[in-house]
């Protein structure tokens, strides 16, 4: 299985329970990502060009800028 990244910046590629990895606010600088599972969209438009602002399960909230998805063959 080989793992495949879809941006974060349209709506339609993020659901709840995605994998997704963010950007928090205060690593915006940096670049560093957090991985999580969506619980919760935040962004009400269909796109957004920094990433569709989402909350994960562990409560931080940040921009996806990936949505991780596995190749199942």
């Amino acid at each position: 299985m080989d793992d495949k990244r879809v941006t974060g910046t349209l709506r339609k590629n993020i659901f709840e329970g995605a994998l997704v990895e963010i950007v928090q606010k205060h690593h915006q600088r940096t670049g560093e990502l957090t991985e999580g599972l969506v619980d919760r969209i935040l962004t009400k438009s269909p796109q957004h060009p920094h990433g569709v602002k989402v909350r994960i399960d562990t409560g931080e909230i940040g921009r996806v800028k990936w949505v991780l998805m596995e190749d199942v063959d």
